[in-house]
């Protein structure tokens, strides 16, 4: 008779969701400065570059570790689901330079979310090292 051990997270599956998790926190905070700026508080606008800096610099964090998730745990998902998200960040990124507020305002909000159903799913379900299947 089998028995299957249970499926437990792994250090790097650990690693990528401490990543993630300070991710959604940096990036919930852009669109406080962002909103707290279009009621006048013109310092505010200082503080939405620096989380945009941070949020970026944790977004290419994040793509490093889930590609070390891919190798070691040989899932994918964790990087073509970050891949998307570090994406939209960085035309977001730009968007906002370049102040086309026309993209980067629902761009913005589109990143979030997509950010957050990222997090929840790392943190739904454990992220153990599939086993390789010998045709």
């Amino acid at each position: 008779m089998l028995t299957m051990a249970p499926q437990r997270t792994t250090p790097t599956g650990w690693t990528l969701r401490a990543v993630a998790s300070a991710h959604v926190v940096a990036i919930v905070g852009q669109p406080v400065f962002a909103g707290v700026y279009l009621t006048g508080d013109f310092d505010s606008l200082r503080w939405h570059a620096i989380g945009a800096d941070v949020v970026t610099s944790i977004g290419y964090l994040q793509l490093i570790v889930a590609i070390v998730a891919w190798i070691r745990l040989r899932q994918v998902w964790p990087f073509l689901a970050t891949t998307a998200v570090v994406a939209a960040e960085t035309v977001q990124y730009f968007a906002g330079l370049d102040g086309a507020l026309w993209l980067h305002i629902p761009l913005g909000v589109m990143t979030v979310v997509a950010l957050v159903v990222l997090f929840i799913a790392v943190w739904s379900r454990p992220l153990p090292r599939r086993e390789v299947r010998n045709a």
